[in-house]
């Protein structure tokens, strides 16, 4: 998936980053990017969702796994995007 920025990236952790570093981080990350802290900034509410999906994904240590073998391109996704 083109345009998607690295994960751990977007948390600001090293790949080897503990639990408690990927959970701190974004703790950190989702304050300051809250919507309710920036109300009517359009690139803190994107940034805000883009740390949600990374925490999401980096917090599931299944998801974590698939994540880091193979990126953004799981297995069994279309390469045409949702809906093919």
């Amino acid at each position: 998936m083109a345009g998607k920025r690295d994960y751990y990236d977007v948390l600001g952790v090293s790949k080897d980053a503990t639990d408690t570093e990927i959970k701190k981080a974004f703790r950190s990350l989702a304050r300051q990017h809250h919507p309710d802290k920036n109300p009517g900034d359009d690139e803190s509410e994107k940034r805000f969702k883009e740390v949600q999906e990374a925490y999401a994904v980096l917090s599931d240590m299944d998801e974590r796994r698939k994540y880091d073998i193979f990126g953004h391109d799981q297995p069994g996704g279309s390469p045409f995007g949702p809906g093919g």
